[in-house]
């Protein structure tokens, strides 16, 4: 898919929100991309119209599109309209004051409608994958952290994820295509098998490719044939759990998911990612159901 240097004017094909990086300072420090997508962008949607246009001056560029503004107060009225604009095949160019739309900024909701829609959605180049990524995951991004290259080692990988299993923020990961299949296998048996996430390959390259679904279906996805390329995961953090559950109820959660054919390791990781509880409280209650 390419980013940079085809902004869709229409057609057959839907259109694709395009997460713009604006600069955090200088205008310099802002990418040729960036410049050819403001030229040739047949909608813009702006945080802040006057500091678009600002922006584009000093880059020496002419805006040919339509500019939409897109802040804060009106991102839920406007999306329905930039979801007509995308389905008429006109990409929008999402740009904010500074930095990566949707991070803390206008753009998430968008990201969400589209997906849901299954419109493209996509980044132009920026200087990390970790915001690109989370981007156009459409995941929450109110709040992430950052984890780096999951463990070589098996072990060492699943003792991670299961000290991870009750982190609320959002988590992104860089992985080896080599190693993406058994990675996910054991996200799925330390977070349960529901967790949304997304695969991210070859973000803002010409083979871009973003695989959205549950870890489950991501297993599937990882397991049917090579992935190749560089690989950012974004997983959702644990669900907000409102009401603790009794030993009892831990135990026949743990109990339902082995008929339905998990092994108990698996049962208990699950069902501790899902309760948000410490492994060894939900194992303490398997014990006693048994020996009651």
């Amino acid at each position: 898919m390419a980013t940079s240097d085809s902004i869709g004017q229409g057609g057959a094909e839907p259109g694709r929100v395009i997460l713009a990086g604006a600069p955090l300072g200088r205008p310099s420090d802002a990418s040729t991309g960036l410049a050819h997508a403001l030229a040739t962008a047949p909608v813009i949607a702006a945080e802040d119209t006057r500091r678009l246009h600002r922006l584009a001056s000093d880059l020496g560029v002419t805006l040919s599109g339509r500019v939409l503004s897109f802040f804060e107060g009106n991102e839920d009225g406007r999306v329905p309209q930039l979801l007509e604009l995308l389905r008429s095949g006109q990409d929008v160019l999402v740009v904010t004051d500074a930095g990566m739309p949707s991070v803390s900024d206008p753009g998430y909701r968008l990201v969400v409608a589209a997906i849901a829609e299954d419109l493209p959605v996509t980044s132009l180049p920026g200087p990390s994958a970790v915001t690109t990524a989370i981007g156009v995951s459409g995941l929450p991004v109110d709040r992430f952290c950052f984890e780096g290259f999951l463990p070589r080692k098996a072990g060492e990988r699943r003792k991670l994820l299961a000290e991870l299993a009750t982190e609320r923020r959002t988590m992104v990961f860089f992985e080896s295509p080599h190693r993406v299949a058994e990675s996910l296998a054991d996200l799925a048996a330390a977070f349960g098998a529901g967790r949304r996430a997304a695969v991210c390959r070859e973000l803002t390259k010409t083979y871009e490719e973003v695989r959205r679904g549950s870890l489950a279906e991501l297993v599937e996805w990882a397991a049917a044939g090579e992935v190749r390329g560089e690989i950012t995961l974004v997983v959702a953090g644990a669900p907000r759990v409102e009401a603790a559950l009794t030993p009892a109820e831990l135990a026949e959660q743990v109990r339902a998911r082995e008929v339905a054919g998990e092994s108990r390791k698996e049962a208990i990781a699950a069902v501790t990612a899902s309760a948000g509880v410490a492994k060894r409280v939900v194992f303490d209650a398997v014990v006693a159901a048994k020996s009651s």
